[in-house]
C-alpha cells in the first residue's frame, strides 16, 4: 500500500472538533476529540475515538462517562487549549469555565451545544478504543455553525 496515498485519503474524511469532557473520582479533565459518530437512534448512542494509554482514557474508564462540547467556528483558539498539554498547575480549563450537570463531565459554559453520555462498552481498536456512549441529556444552546477541523489547518488521522 502506498503510505502518502493511504494518509492523504484517510484525511479527507470529513471530521468535527469536540472538546471532551471526562471526569474521575475527584477530579474534571478535557481533551480535543474529532472522531465521533452516532451510532445507534434507539437508544441514542455515539462512538467515540479515544487514543490508548491516555490519560483520558484513564479517566473515561474511571468515571464511565463524557460530555461532548460542540463551540463555534470563531473558538478555535478556545478548542487550542484543550490541544495542548495539562500546565504544571493540573489546571487543565485555564479561564474557560464550565458547569457540571448530569453526568458530572465539563461542559463548556461556551458551548454552542452539548451530549452528556454514559458509557456503555469499550472496544479496544489498534492504537486507540472506541467508546461507545449513551446520549443521556443533550442541549443545542445556540444557533452557530459548530467549528469543524476543515475549519483549522489541523489534521488528525491517515
Amino acid at each position: 500500500m502506498n503510505e502518502e496515498s493511504k494518509r492523504k485519503i484517510l484525511r479527507q474524511i470529513p471530521y468535527g472538533l469536540y472538546v471532551v469532557g471526562v471526569k474521575g473520582k475527584d477530579s474534571q479533565h478535557a481533551f480535543t476529540g474529532s472522531w465521533l459518530s452516532q451510532c445507534s437512534m434507539k437508544p441514542p448512542c455515539v462512538m467515540l475515538g479515544v487514543r490508548q494509554g491516555t490519560h483520558s482514557l484513564d479517566l473515561i474508564k474511571e468515571g464511565r462517562v463524557f460530555s461532548i462540547n460542540f463551540l463555534a467556528k470563531g473558538d478555535r483558539k478556545v478548542m487550542e487549549q484543550f490541544f495542548k498539554p495539562v500546565p504544571a498547575s493540573g489546571n487543565r480549563f485555564g479561564d474557560v469555565s464550565y458547569t457540571l450537570r448530569r453526568t458530572g463531565a465539563p461542559i463548556l459554559d461556551r458551548a454552542v451545544g452539548f451530549l452528556e453520555c454514559e458509557v456503555r462498552q469499550i472496544v479496544e481498536a489498534g492504537d486507540h478504543s472506541v467508546v461507545i456512549g449513551e446520549v443521556v441529556e443533550a442541549e443545542a444552546v445556540k444557533e452557530e455553525p459548530p467549528l469543524v477541523m476543515s475549519d483549522t489547518p489541523w489534521h488528525y488521522g491517515g
